[in-house]
């Protein structure tokens, strides 16, 4: 089941296999959040100075696949490596200055999961977010009609 525990222990595995170089200088907190079509996460520094990673809330579905998951976990790890969001000294001027994002990406191991997402955002995201989010935009809608109908006495 993909719950915040799980995705906080997804976190664990890849910055001990992957990030080991990255030392944790605060709390990280990684949670299921938003349900957004055009970004599958983001980071953010937290008014007590933690970290809270964000990733998409849709990618609790099981139709969306680990690896999609596993690579946005990583895309903000090196956000973070990067002293983005995080106490460590920032080393570029701006996040994803010259594709830097995308060159560790590889270096760390990610270049097939690279090319599987390009794929997989071109062609299964769209119609797979549109299923996802189609329960909560006809409730939505009727909710509105119900008011109307309501406020129509």
């Amino acid at each position: 089941m993909r719950n915040n525990l799980w995705l906080g222990r997804r976190l664990e595995q890849i910055w001990e296999l992957l990030f080991q170089d990255t030392q944790r200088k605060n709390n990280v907190i990684i949670k299921f959040k938003g349900k957004w079509k055009n970004k599958f996460g983001h980071i953010k520094t937290l008014k007590n100075k933690d970290t809270e990673i964000a990733v998409n809330s849709l990618f609790q579905s099981s139709l969306v696949p680990e690896y999609i998951i596993d690579l946005t976990i990583a895309h903000e790890l090196i956000h973070y490596s990067h002293g983005f969001h995080s106490p460590l000294p920032k080393l570029y001027s701006h996040p994803h200055k010259g594709g830097i994002v995308t060159k560790e990406l590889k270096q760390r191991g990610f270049a097939n999961q690279l090319s599987l997402e390009k794929n997989f955002i071109k062609n299964e995201w769209p119609k797979m977010h549109q299923e996802l989010t189609k329960y909560n935009r006809k409730s939505r809608s009727s909710n509105y009609s119900n008011l109307i109908k309501w406020f129509r006495f």
